[in-house]
């Protein structure tokens, strides 16, 4: 199947910006799409055990409040809040650091919804290196997943989890890249900066 990786790639929205923690500043790193599609429809796909392996990855556990969750070869984490179908946010924890997620969903015109998902995470050698795209092309690998899964009905994804490393996948991934080097420089203003961490991020994502 071909994807209209350019389109894709123009229909996100990215934003990088802070949030003060307890223990110090966060950095945060925003997507955001519009789907057509109702808000429980949304919903049931970003919740529903059954339905999450479809487009994103399987996952085990409890998908309740003060569950834990487990992303097979990913991120596990507790669910800290949820608010159907309004939104839910969990811990985001991997490779022995803990960060955080927030999904929000808003209903628009013409019974479409607007999904927002925000990756929030301490300052380490990890962003001073690499930046949001660190996160933020996986994270738009996923809002693609989510695109074509709401498009085909609830089927399964027509592409596979070898689709990044094809010609198509590697350039969704440079685009993706450059894009939230975008959001980084606009967020900083520093555009050496953030076009430097979004070259080596490219380069850690496409071999």
């Amino acid at each position: 199947m071909m994807i209209e990786v350019t389109e894709q790639i123009n229909a996100v929205r990215r934003r990088v910006g802070d949030r003060v923690l307890e223990a110090g500043t966060a950095r945060t790193a925003t997507i955001s799409q519009s789907y057509d599609a109702a808000v429980e429809e949304v919903w049931d796909a970003c919740t529903n055990a059954e339905r999450i392996p479809r487009w994103f990855l399987p996952v085990s556990g409890e998908l309740r409040l003060g569950g834990r969750y487990q992303l097979e070869g990913n991120a596990g984490g507790t669910i800290e809040r949820c608010d159907p179908p309004k939104g839910f946010a969990a811990t985001w924890e991997f490779g022995g650091q803990v960060s955080w997620i927030e999904v929000r969903l808003a209903p628009e015109p013409g019974g479409r919804t607007r999904f927002e998902l925000e990756h929030i995470a301490h300052v380490d050698d990890r962003w001073e290196e690499f930046g949001p795209g660190a996160v933020g092309i996986g994270w738009d690998l996923s809002v693609l997943g989510l695109a074509l899964h709401l498009a085909s009905g609830g089927a399964p994804l027509p592409i596979g989890m070898d689709w990044p490393g094809t010609a198509e996948g590697k350039e969704f991934m440079r685009l993706s890249g450059a894009a939230w080097g975008e959001a980084h420089a606009a967020a900083d203003g520093d555009a050496e900066l953030a076009r430097a961490c979004a070259e080596r991020t490219i380069a850690a994502y496409t071999g």
